[in-house]
């Protein structure tokens, strides 16, 4: 079974907060080499706390995706940190929340045999579940071009609010990413067109991805 689901800062568990750092510190520090802070092993930052919620994807108990979530009335990264790549940037007032540092573990993707599943995919649409169930209206995120392909690709329909350089002298973009039946709609149409798996609820948080040969079938809400 493949399980998405949201779970915040304080509820993080010690092997899973572990997890996911570590696996972090080997996409943004070790394969990108971003200017990130990595202490034992592990990227974590200022906004990793109380204020963050981290949407997941776990098989056989391993984290194999993530991405993170604030809402933009705390200190967010691009505010902060992603300021500076831009001549003038603005965010609106309202029920809003920041993506950042969103991986997808390619490698472990392959060792749980579950590489020709959209993963990504699956990912954002939990996203995309996640701010509807709690009232969201909408996604702000700072990415690459390359980042932005990739969402793209899924068929959400994302927005270019603004144009930067990053520190590495690389063109990143701030985008809006809308969370709307609409979207949602979309997004469940393109998992249902592409997994093996079976679900119960496409639009639901958990959102949980089984086989025949799953033994417990678990569809917590």
């Amino acid at each position: 079974m493949i399980e998405f689901k949201a779970i915040n800062y304080r509820d993080l568990t010690n092997e899973t907060s572990t997890e996911i750092y570590s696996l972090r510190k080997k996409v943004f520090k070790d394969r990108l080499n971003w200017q990130v802070k990595c202490t034992e092993d592990m990227e974590f930052d200022e906004y990793d706390n109380e204020n963050t919620t981290y949407i997941m994807g776990v098989c056989e108990e391993e984290v194999a995706c993530s991405l993170r979530l604030i809402e933009t009335k705390f200190p967010t990264m691009i505010m902060g940190t992603f300021l500076s790549f831009f001549n003038n940037i603005t965010l609106p007032t309202g029920h809003f929340i920041e993506a950042s540092r969103f991986f997808v573990d390619k490698t472990k993707i392959k060792e749980l045999n579950i590489s020709k599943e959209p993963v990504t995919t699956m990912l954002y649409l939990t996203v995309i579940n996640y701010a509807i169930e709690n009232k969201y209206e909408g996604i702000y995120a700072i990415v690459s071009h390359s980042m932005m392909m990739i969402i793209k690709k899924s068929g959400w329909q994302i927005s270019v609010v603004e144009k930067g350089i990053s520190e590495k002298r690389q063109r990143v973009y701030l985008i809006f990413l809308p969370t709307d039946k609409i979207n949602q709609q979309i997004l469940c149409a393109e998992v249902y067109s592409k997994t093996l798996l079976d679900t119960k609820d496409l639009a639901a948080v958990p959102l949980c991805f089984y086989s025949q040969d799953d033994s417990v079938i678990s569809f917590n809400s």
